[in-house]
């Protein structure tokens, strides 16, 4: 027997076996001491066994009879009964999902569930993504190039642009959605730049936390189809859509990553806005087609997701882009208010003025739909000007920048950027279902 009369790992990895005399009696054991939270060891069991195996067909029908529950192989309903229920899994869980990976997928994933791991999450909602530690190679200091050398380039191409202490830079999506991960210098700031390509999201995070630089690379795990990323010198795997730990030795310790504004445009606005710009060299070092639209098409191309999620919201189509925000509360003392802003009433409603979480915003989006949202105080904004210019109510002129928004008549009023990053509906939704949505 395990922890405190829990039945012990080893029985399961026996049901699971290939000899039915010793599965059988296993079982035995197991339902002698049944409880719904052991669920998720033998559901993770089932996702990596191929079909037909008689193992699965001996677990189903186990776990048919112990929970009540008849879903046969639909895995995706038994896994949305098991996320229903109050998270109670086996205590050592978190050892049986470093053992299961490690074997079946990458030994390195071992060393994200240590005995005793600290989580803020359920581990049962963690997924293997089909890729290996690393699997999916991140760019490492990548070269760049000045903006007229980059040929490769149309300006219709989508990039994802960002500026450091006057810095300009701009990452090709068609580059940066083979590699999901760039760790690169802005501004003499290091950047760990983080591309979900499942949940349509750049994060360019800096690296120093704590007072120090860490390393972050791609786990080959998901929560809720969002990436989770890790830090090397902990392996202690990160929220990408938070920039805190969730599972590991740093869970607790107070840290986030400090997050830098982006915007999603085209090569062309943004080489208007930032002639000085660098770019990613289609040199990557990596045989790569980074032909316009070609990684993730048939992804991109419909609305059915890769990953499953405990809920959708038919608010918005699953991958319809939102501009999301974690807010923190004007006074300052409580959690971070999450808010989504359909990008598609940004593109009707170019100057947007909205109150949330006790304080005031504007949104201003450019023709090609880049969104940069400022916070504004008591100034109240009326309409743009032109591509880089709006007003307030009194008339007054601002620059539109991309650290914040500057008066036309005194360049000393400034009103600063607030961050802010595109993302698909359901990614953001299934992260934070409490979301207040703007459409």
């Amino acid at each position: 027997m395990g922890q405190s009369g829990d039945p012990g790992l080893y029985l399961f990895y026996r049901a699971a076996g290939p000899d039915p005399a010793v599965a059988e009696e296993a079982l035995a054991e197991i339902g002698a001491h049944w409880m719904d939270g052991y669920s998720t060891i033998i559901l993770d069991f089932m996702r990596v066994l191929r079909p037909g195996v008689p193992q699965r067909g001996r677990l189903i029908d186990f776990l048919e009879d112990r929970t009540g529950q008849s879903f046969g192989t639909d895995l995706n309903r038994w896994r949305r009964w098991m996320w229903s229920l109050p998270y109670d899994p086996h205590p050592e869980y978190g050892e049986f999902k470093a053992s299961l990976l490690g074997q079946v997928v990458d030994v390195r994933m071992m060393e994200f569930f240590p005995a005793g791991a600290r989580a803020t999450i359920r581990l049962d909602e963690v997924d293997w993504g089909g890729v290996p530690v690393n699997g999916i190679p991140p760019l490492e200091h990548p070269t760049h190039i000045p903006a007229d050398e980059a040929d490769y380039l149309d300006d219709t191409d989508v990039i994802f642009g960002i500026s450091v202490n006057g810095e300009a830079r701009a990452y090709p999506k068609r580059i940066l959605a083979w590699h999901e991960m760039a760790l690169d210098e802005i501004g003499d700031v290091e950047l760990t730049i983080i591309y979900c390509t499942l949940c349509g999201t750049v994060l360019p995070y800096e690296s120093e936390v704590g007072g120090q630089l860490r390393k972050f690379g791609t786990s080959g795990l998901l929560y809720r189809s969002n990436k989770l990323f890790f830090d090397e010198e902990t392996m202690s795997l990160w929220s990408t859509l938070e920039g805190r730990p969730v599972i590991g030795d740093l869970v607790g310790e107070g840290l986030e990553l400090r997050l830098r504004s982006s915007v999603t445009t085209t090569w062309g606005e943004w080489r208007r806005r930032h002639p000085d710009t660098t770019v990613l060299s289609i040199d990557t070092g990596f045989s790569r087609n980074y032909g316009e639209g070609v990684a993730y098409r048939d992804y991109f191309a419909t609305d059915r997701l890769m990953f499953q999620v405990p809920s959708t919201d038919d608010r918005l189509n699953n991958k319809d882009e939102v501009l999301v925000m974690l807010i923190e509360p004007a006074e300052g003392d409580g959690e971070r208010e999450p808010l989504a802003i359909a990008a598609d009433f940004l593109d009707e409603n170019r100057v947007y003025p909205f109150e949330f979480a006790g304080r005031s915003f504007v949104v201003i989006t450019s023709e090609e739909g880049a969104n940069r949202v400022f916070e504004t105080g008591e100034v109240r904004f009326a309409r743009r000007d032109d591509s880089d210019r709006v007003q307030d109510r009194a008339r007054r002129r601002w620059q539109v920048e991309e650290e914040a928004l500057v008066a036309g008549d005194r360049p000393e009023i400034r009103l600063p950027r607030v961050t802010a990053n595109r993302a698909f509906w359901f990614g953001w939704y299934a992260q934070f279902p409490q979301t207040q949505l703007i459409q």
